[in-house]
């Protein structure tokens, strides 16, 4: 069984392989957007530093300069598997521990999200990458909620702390098992959190995150609550990275 899978009493087979010329930098960001990626690109002086070498194609990495600080910037890919995937890449190329991640997320309780950024503080895992990396338990820590949320404050930004539910597959968002996750405190629903936060804590990284809500399930029928090309308030809003890296100069001071 998948709970079942996590091996401490013997090394991988594979690893990431980690060489004696890693780019120093203070931390990396990564975003799921490729409209983010886009105003990135065209808003700060960006130079790239690497890449990563996937089956489906290129995937570069950038370095910007902010604050007199070294920040990495990419885009990842959508799901447990392939963000985490990239993550352990990552650092076979980059020298940093802090890793500050953010995207959309589905939202569990209109009452209490609405116009707010949303701050995992637990994770449910419904997905399978994180039983390989720590043990078997029904919610893992995100430990880095609280630095995550002393930033909020000291921005000032309207945000609400809450627990989310990570599935791998959200095509089977039941009905049932958003009744439970809600019940249980989660406030949002996304598919990679649970994960990060278990590869963080089995290679001593830092992991800091934060959601935009975006589409609706706390409804009578499933509102995606945007049109085509509308972005404000969603995952593409560049509005986020402003956030982003400012976390990234605050974690790093």
């Amino acid at each position: 069984m998948i709970i079942d899978s996590f091996d401490d009493k013997s090394e991988a087979i594979i690893n990431p392989k980690k060489g004696n010329n890693r780019i120093i930098v203070d931390a990396c960001i990564i975003t799921f957007s490729y409209i983010v990626e886009k105003y990135v690109l065209e808003k700060y002086d960006c130079k790239k530093i690497g890449e990563f070498k996937f089956v489906t194609g290129f995937t570069p990495i950038y370095q910007i300069i902010f604050n007199n600080k070294k920040f990495a910037f990419y885009k990842t890919y959508v799901g447990a598997p392939s963000c985490t995937g990239s993550i352990e890449d990552a650092t076979a190329i980059l020298n940093t521990n802090k890793f500050i991640v953010f995207g959309g997320a589905g939202c569990l309780n209109k009452e209490i999200t609405h116009g707010k950024i949303m701050i995992p503080n637990k994770a449910y895992r419904d997905e399978g990458t994180s039983y390989h990396y720590i043990k078997p338990q029904d919610y893992i820590e995100i430990k880095n909620a609280n630095v995550v949320e002393q930033f909020m404050k000291t921005e000032n930004l309207p945000y609400v702390v809450g627990r989310t539910w990570t599935t791998d597959s959200f095509y089977r968002e039941t009905k049932n098992n958003f009744e439970k996750r809600k019940k249980e405190g989660c406030i949002s629903v996304e598919m990679e959190c649970s994960a990060i936060q278990a590869i963080s804590d089995f290679r001593g990284l830092e992991f800091y995150t934060f959601f935009s809500s975006g589409d609706l399930l706390d409804a009578p029928k499933w509102d995606e609550r945007h049109v085509e090309g509308e972005y404000k308030g969603t995952q593409h809003d560049s509005r986020y990275f402003d956030i982003a890296i400012k976390l990234a100069d605050y974690v790093t001071n």
